[in-house]
């Protein structure tokens, strides 16, 4: 994938104007835009046109935003961002479990909205890359083989649940996982009902992993949907 010039945006949005200000946002900074005014009609042109980037409203007639991503999912990788409104955190949780990658909530600010898809864009070429033992992002070097941790060149002693834990967030930066994502690929299927075990494991984490004196800065809380890790802090 090249550089934002070369990014190729579908903006999903039945509201026209939502989506008149996305696309001239968008097209400011060198991205190459499409629209379409429904799940229908994003999954056709999706037949003659491949976005490098889904920006999806979730609420639309016909195909809705949760139905399009599932759909999406079914034949392709491409990183989706979700349209939501405040106290819509169920669906924002439906989406993402059907295969959105992050959400923006409305109303949102350009910059936001920007640094959403920079991020998005960049995980998604990363995620091009083979899967290696050793992971060099921000402040972190966590080496899955040897099971080792350094934060700023300091190492930090983990359990094995712990370690777990902060390398499937590791492999995820900057992205919202879900509660029932990350105890499905940590303790599996039969533990997604449980999230005691990870407010406990986050908290252990951030003890160990987070300055004494601040707010969250490396692991921070979606209310209501999951968590999110920074590698330089927040």
């Amino acid at each position: 994938m090249g550089g934002p010039e070369k990014s190729k945006i579908l903006v999903v949005d039945d509201e026209l104007q939502i989506a008149r200000v996305l696309k001239t946002t968008l097209s400011a900074r060198g991205y190459t835009i499409r629209t379409a005014v429904d799940g229908d009609d994003a999954l056709l042109i999706m037949k003659s046109w491949t976005p490098d980037l889904v920006i999806t409203d979730l609420r639309m007639p016909n195909v809705d935003g949760v139905e399009l991503c599932r759909i999406i999912r079914k034949t392709s990788a491409v990183p989706i961002i979700v349209l939501s409104v405040r106290n819509e955190e169920k669906n924002k949780v439906e989406a993402l479990d059907a295969g959105a990658d992050d959400y923006v909530t409305k109303p949102f600010s350009r910059d936001e909205l920007l640094a959403r898809v920079r991020a998005a864009l960049r995980r998604a070429s990363l995620q091009q890359q083979p899967e290696s033992d050793l992971i060099e992002i921000g402040h972190f070097r966590i080496d899955a083989q040897n099971h080792s941790v350094h934060v700023k060149g300091q190492e930090i002693r983990l359990t094995p649940k712990e370690f777990d834990v902060l390398v499937y967030l590791a492999r995820h930066p900057d992205k919202v996982v879900t509660h029932r994502s990350l105890l499905a690929a940590v303790w599996g299927d039969t533990s997604i009902g449980q999230p005691e075990y990870l407010r406990v494991f986050i908290g252990q984490l951030r003890k160990k992993l987070e300055p004494r004196d601040n707010s969250p800065k490396y692991i921070t809380t979606d209310p209501w949907v999951g968590y999110r890790f920074h590698p330089e802090g927040e």
